[in-house]
């Protein structure tokens, strides 16, 4: 469909993305508006003209510096931009050049953008934003109604003796999944083992990948996020580990109750329609309490966000969707045996 030249075509389109994301990832969690005020120096707050706004060059030409009042930029605004720019030239280049398949490539290009914007987030906020989780569960279910549409065979997941659409028994997979694991954790632990955000990210990657994919990418991100994680704890400091001891002596994990509660409302993605009808957060998961929990709550030493690793996860199952299928069928069948 497109020649193999065109895939600089869709670098720099991703790259024009990024350049959205930053916007979207230093308003989201601040809550503040994607539209007004235009884009602005966060330091100086002067209004960014054409020359300020032109992706990886107006930050690399200007020397990591507003041209206004000269204070370093963050080198956040660079990767972010790299970083959509190669994801949406790489799934160019697999579905519009090698495929052709347009509607997979909105669809995964939109996949990455969102992820991206959550990877960052999660790192600088620890807190992966309702609105985004909403948006990876519409793309998965818009493009299961479009295979329904086509009469694909992706389209439809048998569950038993229920046949779901394919991104329903996705999400379901991803929800069900790591509620388990927080649940699993706060029983056997007693403390809180994954944050909501996770589960509802998780929801939304099984969606757009489907159920078999989905679970693939699940364990790239529970495989990295372990050894990682491990690494991290290890290295750090032994006074740090003293203080965080101290630290956890006065934490409070969430209840049971409430861990049942969201747990099923995400499920029946409550949330998602809680975005548009308010009352309905406030009735289902009593959102002035978890407010309230949320204002006092601040990361200990040992806080992993692990939205970041689902995200990666996800990302190189969605580019290496055939060879990794392939390679987790084969250890399924050595492992059980062919059965």
């Amino acid at each position: 469909m497109f020649l193999p030249w065109t895939t600089v075509v869709g670098f720099f389109i991703g790259t024009f993305i990024g350049s959205f994301l930053n916007v979207v990832i230093y308003r989201l969690p601040r809550g503040l508006s994607l539209v007004q005020p235009p884009s602005h120096c966060p330091n100086c707050s002067h209004r960014l003209g054409m020359l300020d706004l032109v992706p990886l060059f107006s930050f690399l030409f200007s020397g990591r510096r507003c041209r206004y009042c000269r204070r370093d930029v963050s080198w956040r605004y660079l990767w972010v931009e790299l970083i959509t720019g190669g994801l949406w030239a790489a799934f160019w280049l697999q579905n519009l050049v090698g495929g052709p398949d347009p509607a997979r490539f909105l669809l995964l290009a939109a996949f990455a953008s969102v992820l991206v914007a959550c990877i960052f987030i999660d790192i600088g906020f620890y807190v992966l934003p309702d609105s985004l989780n909403a948006w990876l569960l519409g793309l998965g279910l818009g493009y299961n109604a479009w295979l329904i549409a086509r009469v694909s065979d992706k389209a439809w997941t048998q569950v038993g003796s229920i046949s779901l659409p394919s991104a329903v028994a996705g999400a379901l997979l991803g929800a069900g999944l790591f509620w388990g694991i927080a649940l699993f954790g706060r029983v056997l632990f007693r403390k809180d083992a994954l944050g909501h955000g996770d589960i509802k990210l998780a929801r939304g990657i099984g969606a757009v990948l489907l159920p078999l994919v989905a679970l693939v990418s699940f364990g790239l991100a529970v495989a990295v996020g372990a050894v990682l994680g491990a690494v991290q704890v290890v290295l750090r400091p032994r006074r740090e580990q003293e203080n965080e001891g101290e630290e956890e002596e006065a934490y409070e994990p969430e209840s049971l109750g409430s861990l049942l509660r969201c747990g099923l409302g995400y499920m029946l993605a409550v949330d998602v329609a809680a975005l548009f009808v308010p009352r309905l957060e406030r009735w289902w998961f009593g959102a002035e309490e978890a407010e309230a929990a949320e204002d006092d709550w601040s990361p200990s030493l040992t806080t992993i966000p692990f939205g970041p690793y689902l995200a990666a996860g996800a990302l190189v199952a969605a580019l290496l969707e055939g060879p990794l299928v392939r390679l987790a069928t084969d250890y399924w069948n050595w492992a059980t045996g062919g059965l």
